[in-house]
């Protein structure tokens, strides 16, 4: 497993990163990081759900680019780079209606001008929510 991380990294830093934000908004907690991966956390309730009681397909879509671009920007040298969101892909695999989702940013490229992220998202019973890929354009400061 290799370290994916070019900038330093820490919980501290992906949540003071998040306040005020949408992601603050909804509740996402950033949980854990790995050499190669950034985990986070959403709770499923009135701000996350749609009128059926479920949650909301764009709440899912929320977590897992909150997750995948926050990884991407710590994956580069934020001296010289940032990076912003140039396509996210969805699908929707089972329903969830309280708790938590727990998703799981793992890249598939981390390149010089693009990165793809793989994002899972489970339930709290570890069933898989939904997967997404998340495309990142990396552009110079």
């Amino acid at each position: 497993m290799t370290k994916i991380w070019r900038t330093e990294i820490s919980l501290v830093a992906v949540t003071e990163r998040a306040k005020n934000t949408m992601s603050d908004h909804l509740g996402i907690e950033f949980i854990e990081i790995g050499e190669d991966f950034l985990a986070a956390r959403m709770p499923i309730n009135h701000q996350t759900k749609q009128p059926l009681g479920i949650m909301h397909g764009g709440a899912s879509c929320v977590l897992a680019e909150t997750v995948g671009s926050t990884a991407a920007q710590f994956c580069v040298d934020q001296t010289q780079y940032y990076c912003v969101g140039l396509d996210i892909n969805t699908n929707h695999i089972r329903a969830v209606r309280e708790g938590h989702v727990t998703a799981v940013a793992k890249p598939f490229h981390l390149g010089k001008s693009t990165q793809v992220w793989s994002i899972e998202i489970k339930n709290a019973e570890d069933k898989l929510v939904s997967v997404n890929r998340l495309t990142m354009a990396v552009l110079k400061r």
